[in-house]
């Protein structure tokens, strides 16, 4: 880690994993990530380079993105990542973008991450992401993962006696991975209290108080009964490579031993009416129900993508029911992201614990109960449906086509004036905070904020910049800075936000800076803004392109067009064929193949019994068969070699491809 690319939309089945829905807080984020574990002595590797936006087809769709988007959103924050901090390591993306494979792309890993951003360590493919050896040797790719396979060992001595491949670029890539391998090792003792003991804090900090009516939070332990499957047994992280084995696990029910627990609900979300009757008799006995709920394991993974917002229906009539029998119901909710919260308006406070980590109960009984304050802000928006999602009509696509450009996230609600559930930045606490005094320079952005309630409490305070709308076509708004400040009832603190030289820049086959009057903001929300004013920048004119006017990057009205959508990408975007028998390549999948090819399905049906060997089941609830299975079947055929350490042949799948192409 860290997982750094943008959240193109809330369906990505890895979101949990990534920062931001804003490649400036996910640049930030980054850096601060890359910084402390490289100051532990252990070298960070920053991925998925680049543009790896979805779990659907991510092993051989292909990202199609205007450089534009391309600059501002998907690259930005590893740009930011890699000048502020050096990791020792990039990991390629699966996916390719505009039609190059990742690891084979001499125009991202060696003119871009090397030769523009100044990166000096080793890129590394994500596993089984090597495409082409010699094309990965000339593009700067320099370790092949998970290793061992021989895969296009040959071919690359060959290119080199041919003089296809210069000797030169296998010694760089030699280089660069002994110079990250014999770095020395860390050293020192792990203090097992103390770093659970840090885990409490980053839950505390990053829960996010979505709504608090009437002051209900917080109230004391007596007056709580906990009710809920996962009040017992928390959603604490997601499925795939990040799951971990903690060093201990705190639940809400063992951090509160003095509140009565009401085990409803299965571990998939079901709930039998005789549960839900029994949830709603125990709430109607406390003075304040909490309700814990979201999103189940198998709903959130690596390799899938979500279904929809949605969360259980079993979680929903569990809350309502809870709700219709006592109105001082809370909602505490885990899941990596924005779901859809139809009963947001029958509770009286909801409070997002994320994934919240090993001590995720300790520290939302502390938030419960008052021995912490809520501070944590939304890094995404969260939308009323998913229908409101401008993504939403080529998110899933195997070759899927950014056509929303530059606004994603808040930067298209906002513009387009669609009312969300939650904002960007969004984020309540047990006291209140105003904003004063502020200072404008070319340099600098300062503003006073005062801790105006009864409670000592954090506000995350967020510099937005709004530029001129005139000329190329721009946000209404952008992050450019923010700031946290701990503060005690009545006092307050100045804080400050640096500008530079990007903050007012766009892509515009470089980095340019249109001239003109700017508003700059400062707010605890992109739609909480307390404190205005205006700076002019002395810039360039940067006209808009011919084809804009009208278009929806100018009017946000509907939904992009692909005609509008290949105008953006400076020309037609020629249609990707469908697999089809007989052109089939090592990129194609299994379950690409298994329509036209007798061979394929008998290879889909091993597959599945090795896995199901592996996971000790065939039982597609199970998180981590889903995700092994559906990982293998969509897997290209080269990257059966690599995974397989080389124990399925080169050879044997140049046959296979061979007779998928060929026979019945």
């Amino acid at each position: 880690g860290p997982g750094c690319n943008s959240k193109r939309g809330p369906l990505c089945g890895r979101n949990f994993e990534y920062l931001s829905e804003d490649p400036f807080l996910s640049g930030r984020l980054s850096a601060a990530f890359v910084k402390g574990q490289q100051g532990a002595g252990v070298s960070s590797c920053l991925k998925h380079f680049a543009a790896n936006s979805q779990e659907f087809k991510r092993q051989n769709g292909d990202s199609r993105i205007d450089q534009r988007a391309l600059r501002e959103i998907y690259l930005t924050a590893f740009e930011m990542a890699v000048k502020e901090a050096q990791p020792g390591a990039v990991m390629c993306a699966y996916n390719k973008l505009n039609g190059v494979h990742c690891s084979d792309s001499r125009p991202l890993l060696d003119s871009i991450l090397r030769k523009e951003w100044g990166f000096d360590g080793m890129v590394v493919t994500d596993w089984g992401a090597l495409n082409d050896r010699v094309a990965a040797f000339r593009a700067g790719c320099d370790l092949n993962m998970p290793g061992g396979s021989h895969f296009m060992e040959r071919a690359a001595v060959e290119a080199v006696r041919s003089g296809q491949l210069e000797e030169a670029a296998v010694d760089a890539s030699v280089s660069r991975i002994l110079r990250l391998a014999l770095r020395p090792a860390p050293t020192g003792s792990f203090d097992w209290e103390a770093h659970d003991q840090l885990a409490c804090q980053v839950a505390e900090r990053g829960a996010v108080l979505l709504k608090n009516e009437g002051g209900l939070l917080p109230a004391p332990a007596a007056d709580l009964v906990l009710i809920g499957h996962m009040a017992e047994h928390p959603r604490y992280q997601g499925t795939g490579s990040s799951h971990i084995n903690p060093t201990r696990l705190t639940s809400l029910v063992q951090a509160l031993p003095e509140a009565p627990y009401i085990p409803r609900c299965a571990s998939g979300g079901e709930a039998s009416p005789e549960e839900l009757r029994r949830a709603a008799e125990g709430a109607g006995r406390a003075r304040v129900a909490v309700v814990v709920a979201g999103l189940p394991e198998l709903y959130e993974s690596e390799g899938l993508d979500r279904e929809g917002l949605a969360m259980p229906e079993g979680h929903v009539r569990m809350i309502e029911a809870v709700a219709a029998a006592n109105p001082n119901t809370v909602v505490v909710l885990l899941g990596g992201g924005p779901m859809e919260l139809p009963w947001a308006d029958k509770v009286k406070a909801i409070l997002y614990m994320g994934l919240p980590g090993q001590a995720g109960g300790r520290a939302a009984a502390r938030l419960l109960t008052g021995r912490a304050c809520p501070c944590g802000k939304l890094t995404e928006s969260w939308p009323v449906t998913y229908s409101q999602c401008i993504a939403k009509e080529t998110f899933g696509m195997r070759d899927p086509e950014y056509r929303e450009s530059i606004y994603v996230g808040y930067r298209y609600y906002d513009k387009a004036g669609v009312a969300v559930r939650f904002p960007f930045g969004y984020g309540l606490s047990y006291t209140q905070f105003t904003y004063s005094g502020l200072k404008v320079d070319r340099h600098q952005v300062t503003a006073v904020i005062t801790n105006t309630g009864s409670t000592a409490g954090a506000e995350v305070a967020q510099l937005y910049v709004a530029p001129p709308q005139g000329g190329i076509h721009r946000p209404e708004k952008e992050l450019k800075g923010f700031a946290r400040v701990e503060l005690a009832p009545g006092e307050s603190k100045e804080v400050s936000f640096p500008l530079d030289g990007r903050t007012f820049a766009v892509w515009a086959d470089g980095w340019r800076t249109p001239g003109g009057v700017y508003r700059i903001l400062v707010g605890a929300s992109s739609r909480d803004i307390r404190l205005e004013g205006r700076l002019t920048v002395q810039g360039e004119a940067v006209p808009a392109p011919g084809w804009q006017a009208g278009s929806w990057y100018e009017t946000m009205a509907g939904s992009p067009s692909r005609a509008e959508w290949e105008m953006a990408m400076g020309g037609p975007a020629p249609e990707i064929p469908k697999p089809r028998k007989g052109s089939y390549t090592l990129d194609n999948t299994c379950a690409e193949m298994m329509e036209g090819s007798r061979a394929m399905k008998l290879q889909y049906q091993i597959t599945k019994l090795v896995i199901s060997r592996i996971c000790g089941t065939t039982d597609l609830s199970d998180p981590a068969y889903r995700m092994m299975l559906t990982d293998a079947v969509n897997c290209p055929l080269r990257a059966l070699v690599i995974n397989t350490g080389g124990r399925i042949g080169e050879g044997l799948v140049r046959c296979l491809l061979k007779i998928a192409n060929s026979g019945p």
